[in-house]
């Protein structure tokens, strides 16, 4: 079958009505759930951006490679060395492509905007790309295709400098007045599309993107993908940049919620999904497509823009009941929405199985025959009757990051102690970032919202969490993984 993995970005387990969500409806991605497996308890490896990439690409836990938020004009963090899912599909025949955001860098070095930007995703697996660098709200604000900046005027090169202004474009501190949305000072910087990003950059005007225009423009993208390679297996890392901020939705979604652009984001989110749906209906390939959805980090509400995602919210909890959220320890910082699709393939159920995206190459290597090397992979379990709803016992241990380390054993939750600085652009975010100098230990059967911590009245089981975490830290989990 074909493989497609859509990747939301910030979307939280309670921001859907299959998981709950009321304030506002998303009908397509509820249908998968509906005729899918919806799983409950399926975990992003971290709770940043690029740590959980990383991961779902290299079937590593981010921290075995020093992965942690990227820079926009930051090198490629995987080396072309390096064993991806990308590469183990391309090794059997399929066509691979990244359509999306990217966030886990290009080139050596420091990024030839103006040449060509190698390596990047096509020395690592993949056989077309169209993707923005970073962020939403970072600079360069243009797209790359395959090795170099899409539609880029060569007599107007693009600078980009994350240290000092160049060139004369306005920042958001200069001239608010041009903005549509307010920003913390972090997000001041270059205006493009009358939004202000982290970093600054000049040049490239006819290659900048409309953020309003993203979703439709990557989803053209898509159709050119599957109806160029028509006839041949396809897998496609379809990653979305809703609801991250800069939340600018397209104006035919403006309103769609009483929860202002997060809420109207949600609702256009839903829209990309169905429109692939349709795509893989009108090219008769949907009953031979397994389709994935699921998100990268928990969710956040502030995250450095004054788009009225606290004061609007309500009654919505995109946390659905977990404590935390985006860049947290506690469950909501990994806790994703996480559907397994194949239509007539799978029966629909829900599953509680302990579940991580670090997984997935495991998993499709079994639907692959594919025999992983033997530094292939290196914490990834084989979890294939898991996913398609044959089995029910996931994983027993699970290691998750923020900024400290978390590790899972059944029903017991360890958060290891953390003892340096706290970044102190998370003082902004309004999330409990479970940050504490001293270790926390919770029974989530028994205590869902990790209220209690019960460190000192299990003195066994804290000593085995911390042995279980020393282990996973000391080498790589996978049976059968041999370092070369």
């Amino acid at each position: 079958p074909n493989v497609i993995i859509i990747y939301s970005d910030d979307l939280g387990m309670g921001d859907l009505s299959c998981y709950g969500a009321t304030a506002v409806s998303t009908p397509n991605i509820d249908k998968l759930a509906a005729n899918g497996i919806r799983f409950t308890d399926s975990h992003s490896s971290a709770a940043t951006c690029t740590p959980s990439r990383f991961s779902l690409l290299t079937g590593s836990y981010a921290f075995r490679n020093d992965a942690a938020i990227l820079p926009g004009d930051a090198p490629l963090l995987i080396r072309p060395e390096t064993p991806t899912m990308a590469g183990m599909f391309q090794q059997a025949g399929y066509r691979t492509a990244v359509i999306g955001k990217w966030h886990l860098g290009l080139g050596d070095g420091y990024p030839d905007w103006n040449g060509t930007l190698k390596p990047g995703p096509l020395e690592i697996g993949f056989d077309y790309a169209f993707v923005i660098p970073a962020t939403l709200d970072r600079v360069p604000t243009v797209y790359v295709e395959n090795h170099g900046v899409y539609q880029l005027d060569p007599n107007d090169p693009i600078t980009v400098n994350y240290n000092k202004k160049v060139g004369n474009w306005p920042t958001g501190t200069e001239r608010p007045d041009l903005l549509k949305v307010n920003a913390d000072l972090q997000h001041s910087n270059t205006i493009v599309d009358s939004i202000s990003r982290i970093g600054y950059m000049t040049g490239g005007t006819a290659a900048l993107w409309k953020d309003q225009e993203i979703p439709a423009i990557f989803l053209s993208k898509v159709d050119s993908f599957i109806n160029r390679n028509e006839g041949s297996p396809f897998f496609l890392y379809f990653s979305l940049t809703d609801i991250h901020v800069p939340r600018d939705p397209h104006p035919r979604f403006k309103g769609a919620t009483a929860m202002g652009v997060r809420g109207d984001a949600i609702v256009q989110t839903d829209w990309t999904v169905g429109e692939l749906v349709r795509l893989l209906e009108r090219t008769n390939l949907l009953e031979n497509t397994i389709v994935i959805f699921t998100s990268d980090n928990g969710p956040v509400l502030d995250d450095g823009y004054a788009d009225e995602a606290e004061e609007l919210i309500g009654s919505h909890d995109p946390s659905a009941g977990f404590r935390g959220g985006k860049y947290s320890a506690y469950e909501a910082g990994t806790r994703m929405p996480t559907i397994f699709y194949w239509k007539g393939s799978v029966d629909p159920q829900v599953s509680d199985a302990l579940l991580s995206q670090v997984d997935f190459y495991a998993s499709f290597a079994r639907l692959l025959n594919h025999e992983l090397l033997d530094n292939e992979a290196p914490d990834s379990y084989e979890l294939w009757d898991v996913l398609t709803g044959n089995a029910t016992a996931g994983r027993e241990t699970m290691l998750t990051e923020s900024f400290t380390m978390s590790v899972r054993r059944g029903k017991w939750k360890y958060i290891a102690p953390w003892r340096k600085p706290t970044p102190a652009w998370l003082d902004n975010k309004r999330i409990e970032t479970g940050l504490q100098q001293e270790a926390q230990l919770f029974n989530l059967q028994n205590d869902k919202e990790e209220a209690t911590n019960l460190i000192e009245d299990e003195p066994e089981k804290h000593r085995e969490m911390g042995q279980l975490l020393e282990g996973i830290l000391s080498g790589a989990t996978r049976p059968g993984f041999k370092k070369i």
